[in-house]
């Protein structure tokens, strides 16, 4: 179990949404440092997070941000992209780039970042995920989730020796920009940041944030049949 009071974070995508949400519980739980990232950090309003440029596909933007933040001891991976290109319509390079954004830019991140932390005593991490790491409807989106929730599972056991434990986290819709066109009920991003902070200080594995994620995770043991009726309508 990892506390956040007197720790350094790291937060990818601080700068607004669930990430923004992170940064302020964090600093009100105790954090003794905050790294907000965003690709252009001046977008990063919190008055004590400390800015730092990131762009998480890109290989020197991730070793200069891990340069400049030797003292993290818990990464929260948040950055994320909402492409959500068809597998069967839409360029293949926009699949590539909801992947590099939401599958290999928080691997990037976190191979920089664990030999920091290792260094540092141990600590954390935290991979935000979604609803649709677990249901396939938003095409390259759900995909990315998907290999992105495996990752998080692989690193859990890698990790775990080295002194860094991981929690994914998992949300339907939170309100946020990235959902302001979707018509149904969402968690605040305050709501969820309190429950992702409780599940690293609880050392929980997996966080499901609200009851759409409860009850889609639940259904992983059904018929595929339950998960997609129109495959039997």
């Amino acid at each position: 179990m990892t506390s956040i009071e007197g720790s350094v974070v790291l937060v990818t995508g601080g700068s607004r949404g669930i990430g923004r949400a992170l940064v302020q519980a964090l600093y009100e739980r105790g954090a003794s440092k905050v790294y907000a990232t965003a690709r252009d950090p001046r977008t990063v309003t919190h008055p004590d997070a400390v800015p730092l440029a990131l762009e998480v596909s890109d290989p020197a933007s991730v070793a200069a941000a891990a340069e400049r933040a030797q003292d993290v001891t818990v990464l929260i991976n948040n950055a994320g992209a909402s492409v959500n290109a068809n597998f069967l319509d839409s360029p293949v390079e926009d699949v590539r780039r909801e992947f590099e954004t939401n599958f290999f830019g928080p691997l990037l991140v976190t191979r920089a970042f664990v030999p920091i932390i290792e260094r540092n005593g141990g600590g954390h991490i935290l991979n935000v995920h979604s609803v649709l790491s677990w249901v396939g409807l938003l095409g390259s989106y759900s995909a990315s989730k998907a290999a992105f929730w495996s990752q998080t599972n692989s690193l859990r056991l890698d990790l775990k020796p080295r002194g860094i434990d991981v929690t994914g986290l998992h949300v339907g819709y939170v309100d946020t920009d990235m959902a302001s066109h979707v018509d149904a009920p969402k968690s605040s991003p305050e709501g969820v940041a309190a429950q992702a902070l409780d599940g690293i200080e609880s050392g929980a594995f997996e966080v499901l944030a609200d009851d759409l994620t409860r009850q889609v995770k639940a259904q992983l043991a059904e018929d595929l049949g339950v998960m997609y009726p129109q495959l039997v309508a």
